[in-house]
């Protein structure tokens, strides 16, 4: 038995959430413990303060059970806690009682102690004491004995108050707990949010027992995570739950997925002058944000004040992003659809699911005239950017992507990644590009920008304003040469936020890619005929918005997921012909549209 407890909490204590690093932030109490699966383990995994267990006293010994008809003989308190506490002090297991054990009685206060008293004279080298602060402390509830008589119990024994009546006349030395039945103040279930009248009155009351200085426990509330959230930002000192593992789980992870943004940019209000007119289409500027669903478009909306520029926008569109051989996308699927109009393998960039080379937009629209760019805050050898130059079907294979940018029939390209490149330095020259070092003062026919040798950091870390700035100055290139012209856009880092299951950098990625859209609207207006499509590859992370506050600027997200996901994916258009991306379509429809207008207005 030893050796299975033993095994059983070294793998409870590798478990991915590591709760005691909280230093805390937040406290559990694993209500009616015993009835567990593992009791005990799977409440110290998770961090847990205060667990509790009934007891019965039967036949001179204290029983777990909340009545007799479920006593279990072999389930006693000295088999379910205090041996297995024993056990993982003596092997090292539980370095110190960071939790206290709350022993609600069910039967007499008086002669349950009195045993209970006698059992715990086994394991006085874990009890609490002057000589030993970091003991194990028992905290009684149920059945108690009168306040009055609260001083004749050991140091290591406390008790629970339960009553509204709190004054300073109280023994407050031998209370360790204040705890009621929420009821007592609100019939909330864990949905939505609580009365304002009935929080007001929990609120109060958690204050007063903090004016006493003693922590606050109330049973009979909601166990769900909106609950879970709402006590811990009220106070409640130790949050009532069946799951500990799942509110260790949930509140653990809290501060990551919470963000506030404290940065709010200035929204760019378009004129609409030639939105959804059937007038020529000249410019083709299309913005993929990486991984850009529903949830983080609503994160970004909501962290801005409630507004965006790309919620401004009245022509939307749906988009299933499926691959050739999966239900989920890749970026290199995704992004193929878009440069090619052809499904293909995830992994694929620019080849069918045969291998074979797929025109991509820069190629075709070559033939008509067109002059072309990309702009990413990715490397430029990643599966978004490369679907618009390269034709391999593996995208990690940077070296040979890398290779067919030189011979692309881009005129622009602005991204990371330079490293990967510098075998190529050459051809890129002799193929005419200038290879420029900042921003600015572009002159040539054909320029390319390495941003960084590897990878640009995240906004979290102090991009900065690099996107916006890129953009508007392939705007002004591709504008200047006096052609129609074809440009790509791609926030690449809101699929980063996806992947790491990371609010901030999910609001933030998806705040910079807007205040690109406000330029590249601004631009549009002033140059009629240009169409803007606002769009995603694919949706990363299964995001959703449980909680939220505007006024704050203030977001939760929650995450189903660490990868891509199938959900439909938004379009958004602006300018001429946008109306004709209303509706829902494959991916590859996106690219259909784009020729369909290339054809009926350009010659080749």
């Amino acid at each position: 038995m030893r050796r299975f407890i033993t095994s059983l909490l070294a793998l409870l204590l590798f478990l991915p959430f590591q709760v005691f690093a909280q230093s805390g932030a937040f406290q559990i109490h694993s209500h009616n413990d015993y009835l567990q699966t593992v009791p005990f383990w799977t409440a110290y995994a998770a961090g847990a303060s205060s667990i509790e267990v009934d007891l019965i006293l039967k036949d001179g010994q204290l029983m777990a059970a909340h009545e007799v008809e479920s006593i279990d003989p072999k389930r006693t308190i000295e088999s379910l806690y205090l041996d297995p506490i024993a056990e993982g002090v003596k092997t090292g297991l539980v370095s110190t009682a960071q939790f206290h054990l709350l022993v609600d009685l069910k039967t007499e206060a008086y002669s349950t102690l009195e045993i209970l008293l006698k059992s715990m004279e086994n394991y006085r080298e874990l009890l609490f004491s002057q000589a030993n602060p970091n003991g194990l402390k028992l905290i009684i509830s149920g059945n108690r004995p009168k306040p009055s008589d609260y001083a004749s119990y050991p140091e290591w024994m406390f008790f629970d108050y339960q009553s509204k009546e709190l004054n300073k006349d109280l023994p407050w030395s031998k209370i360790g707990m204040v705890s009621l039945s929420f009821r007592q103040f609100s019939f909330w279930n864990g949905k939505g949010r609580m009365v304002e009248a009935e929080r007001e009155n929990v609120q109060n009351f958690i204050d007063l027992a903090h004016s006493y200085d003693r922590p606050v426990r109330f049973w009979g509330s909601p166990d769900s995570k909106s609950a879970w959230k709402a006590f811990y930002e009220m106070g409640e000192d130790y949050i009532n739950t069946d799951h500990p593992m799942d509110a260790a789980d949930y509140l653990g992870k809290l501060g990551e997925n919470v963000y506030e943004n404290n940065v709010k940019h200035e929204i760019y209000h378009p004129l609409f002058e030639g939105d959804g007119k059937e007038v020529p289409v000249k410019n083709v500027i299309l913005m993929i944000g990486d991984g850009n669903g529903f949830a983080q478009i609503s994160s970004a909306l909501f962290s801005n004040g409630n507004q965006l520029n790309l919620t401004q926008l009245k022509n939307i569109g749906l988009v299933k992003t499926q691959a050739a051989d999966d239900f989920t996308t890749d970026s290199a699927a995704g992004a193929t659809a878009y440069a090619t109009g052809h499904k293909t393998n995830n992994r694929a960039i620019g080849v069918d699911p045969e291998g074979n080379a797929l025109e991509n937009l820069p190629d075709i629209l070559d033939g008509f005239g067109f002059s072309s760019g990309i702009v990413t805050t990715d490397q430029l050898t990643g599966a978004t950017p490369a679907s618009f130059y390269a034709h391999h079907p593996e995208r990690d294979d940077e070296k040979q992507i890398a290779a067919y940018l030189p011979k692309s029939k881009l005129d622009l390209f602005v991204g990371g990644g330079g490293d990967t490149f510098t075998s190529e330095l050459d051809k890129l020259e002799q193929a005419g590009y200038s290879l420029v070092d900042e921003l600015e003062n572009w002159k040539g026919e054909k320029i390319g920008y390495f941003a960084s040798p590897t990878s640009l950091p995240k906004m979290l870390d102090g991009r900065g304003d690099y996107l916006r700035k890129s953009t508007e100055a392939a705007l002004s290139f591709l504008d200047g040469k006096g052609v129609p012209f074809f440009l790509m856009v791609e926030a690449a880092n809101i699929d980063s936020g996806g992947h790491e299951n990371s609010t901030g950098m999910i609001v933030t990625e998806t705040l910079d890619f807007d205040e690109v859209i406000g330029s590249v609207l601004e631009f549009a207006d002033e140059h009629p005929g240009t169409l803007v499509l606002i769009t995603a590859d694919h949706e990363t992370g299964g995001v959703s918005l449980p909680q939220g506050d505007i006024e704050s600027n203030t977001v939760e997200l929650a995450f189903h997921s660490d990868d891509h996901t199938g959900i439909l994916v938004p379009i958004f258009a602006y300018g001429a012909h946008s109306g004709d991306f209303r509706g829902v379509y494959e991916n590859t429809e996106v690219f259909q549209k784009i020729m369909k207008l290339v054809e009926r207005y350009h010659m080749r």
